[in-house]
């Protein structure tokens, strides 16, 4: 009851005993435990808490209730409260995980900031050492064991205790209260615009001023948001190192008491105002979160990389386990193998025997058979001699066809060239005589376009030439097509002559081979430039249809 009514009175909850009484009622085997009170803990007094409480009461409470039992009766180097202000330091760097403990990198990170604190060099190497011994035992710390650590000055050597006293205080002000800077300045009234000492402490919403740094006298408070402003200002009225913080209602002339002090207060001001516009928790808390979130990520991947060494190891295990398999297979298969092999050369003895019999025998009728073959084989022989002279010439006649029918083949190709040239120039001829008529009927236009035709004339003129040219490189691609017509005619005439010469040699070995000979050829038709590729109903429809353009032209 005394426990409940207390927890009640520091969390600002109603105490409710008649409900304590219900809810124990039925318990009459002695003393509560600590799995039986916590039902009631949770239902009637935390599911309460509205988080208007103070939290240092609350903690002076509970170190009221475990340090008596817990701290250690050996002298140490400070005082009570200085272990318990580590004791709630401790509460706010361990890990959320029950029994409570601080890991070594937590351990580091408070021992830095107390030795900065208290002016001393932070010694790493005496640390590793303490770190490695600490890890081959355990974890981390426990809350009592952090304190004996800190109270047995192994590392503050030559710092007396109200030093190291300020240093946990400083610390504990830093990461428990928020207090992220305070120190004594001169503060300017608004009514009656006089000058007073008062000690600020900042924190990340508020700036509270008190009238001494026992924090006993409040003068007031500086609401800090996001619109907030704070800058220097110059001497005026005998005050030096001036600077004004500006709120949404009021404004706040403060004279610190050095140039160094007010540059200081001016940072830490403007970046707590960085954080209420950003909405970032205080350094401090945002640095443990850092700090926990990296070590959860080292820990993750720690497990990772174990658990892949496991997979390792098993594959590696199972490995070996299929190794042993196959080399027992392997002994298996080899004895099989030997056996079979000392039954395979028995029974190859047997049939070698077996065959030297047979071969005996055998070698009796091949004499035999190698008499009548030879007889056979000089009939053979003739034969086969007379049948390859048969195929030689069949070889060679089929060659003199193929040379026929590939100079036919070109023949065909160079009247199709030669047409496609005549073509050409008749288009280009047709193409000259048009651009001629063009450029009589220029000449008779009036003398006001004289000027203007003149100059499409020479570019007529121009295409005239190159026109001219084309039709000199097609003169010289047809000289050149005749000169490729009269190859190819003396290719055939010597193809028809050696069919002829054929022809004959086939006639006297019985009629074997009868050859396929060419229909007969329509006369050609000779122009001015040699054999023609056309016939004289192709010739006439060309000049019906050269005379048409000709007169469509006119």
């Amino acid at each position: 009851q005394v426990l409940s009514h207390n927890l009640c009175t520091v969390l600002n909850v109603p105490h409710d005993p008649v409900a304590l009484e219900e809810h124990f009622r039925d318990d009459d085997e002695g003393p509560v435990s600590n799995q039986g009170y916590m039902p009631y803990l949770n239902k009637f007094i935390l599911e309460k808490v509205q988080g208007n409480f103070d939290k240092v009461e609350f903690n002076r409470m509970c170190w009221t209730l475990c340090a008596k039992k817990n701290l250690s009766k050996s002298p140490l180097l400070i005082s009570d409260e200085d272990a318990f202000k580590v004791w709630v330091i401790f509460n706010f760097l361990s890990e959320d995980k029950y029994p409570l403990i601080i890991v070594p990198e937590e351990i580091e990170y408070l021992l830095k900031k107390l030795t900065e604190a208290m002016g001393a060099g932070w010694q790493q190497e005496q640390f590793d050492h303490y770190k490695i011994a600490l890890n081959t035992s355990r974890e981390g710390l426990s809350a009592w064991e952090l304190i004996d650590l800190i109270g047995s000055g192994q590392f503050s050597k030559g710092m007396d205790r109200q030093t190291v006293s300020m240093a946990i205080s400083e610390v504990f002000n830093e990461l428990i209260l928020d207090v992220l800077k305070q120190g004594y300045m001169l503060k300017k009234g608004h009514k009656r615009k006089n000058w007073t000492e008062r000690w600020f402490v900042l924190k990340p919403n508020i700036i509270s001023y008190y009238v001494s740094e026992d924090l006993k006298d409040k003068k007031g408070d500086i609401i800090l948001d996001g619109n907030c402003c704070v800058e220097a200002l110059p001497d005026k009225d005998g005050k030096k190192c001036l600077f004004l913080i500006k709120c949404l209602d009021k404004s706040f002339e403060i004279s610190a008491s050095d140039k160094k002090k007010k540059q200081e207060w001016i940072q830490a001001i403007q970046t707590t105002v960085s954080l209420l516009r950003v909405g970032s928790p205080p350094p401090h808390k945002e640095a443990r979160q850092k700090r926990k979130e990296l070590r959860q990520k080292l820990l993750a991947e720690q497990e990772e990389l174990e658990r892949q060494m496991k997979e390792l190891q098993t594959a590696n295990e199972n490995k070996q386990k299929e190794l042993e398999t196959v080399r027992k297979q392997l002994e298996a298969a080899a004895a099989r193998a030997a056996e079979e092999e000392k039954k395979r050369l028995q029974t190859q003895v047997e049939l070698q025997d077996r065959f030297s019999l047979e071969l005996e025998r055998e070698k009796m009728v091949r004499q035999k058979m190698e008499e009548q073959v030879a007889q056979k084989s000089s009939e053979l022989e003739q034969y086969l001699q007379r049948v390859r002279e048969l195929e030689e010439m069949y070889k060679q006649l089929q060659e003199a066809l193929e040379d026929e029918k590939q100079a036919r083949q070109d023949e065909e190709t160079v009247r199709k060239l030669q047409a496609r040239l005549l073509e050409e120039e008749s288009a280009k001829r047709a193409e000259l005589e048009k651009w001629h008529l063009q450029q009589q009927q220029t000449i008779q236009m009036t003398e006001a376009e004289k000027q203007e035709l003149e100059n499409q004339r020479m570019i007529k003129e121009r295409a005239l030439q190159v026109a001219m040219q084309q039709l000199e490189q097609l003169e010289l691609e047809r000289k050149e097509a005749l000169e490729q017509y009269e190859e190819v005619k003396k290719k055939l005439e010597m193809a028809a002559n050696n069919t002829k010469s054929w022809k004959d040699k086939v006639a006297h070995h019985e009629g074997l081979i009868r050859l396929i000979e060419p229909g007969s050829k329509n006369p050609h038709l000779i122009t001015n430039w040699g054999p023609a590729a056309f016939t004289e109903a192709e010739l006439e429809q060309r000049q019906k249809s050269w005379k048409g353009k000709k007169a469509t032209s006119e």
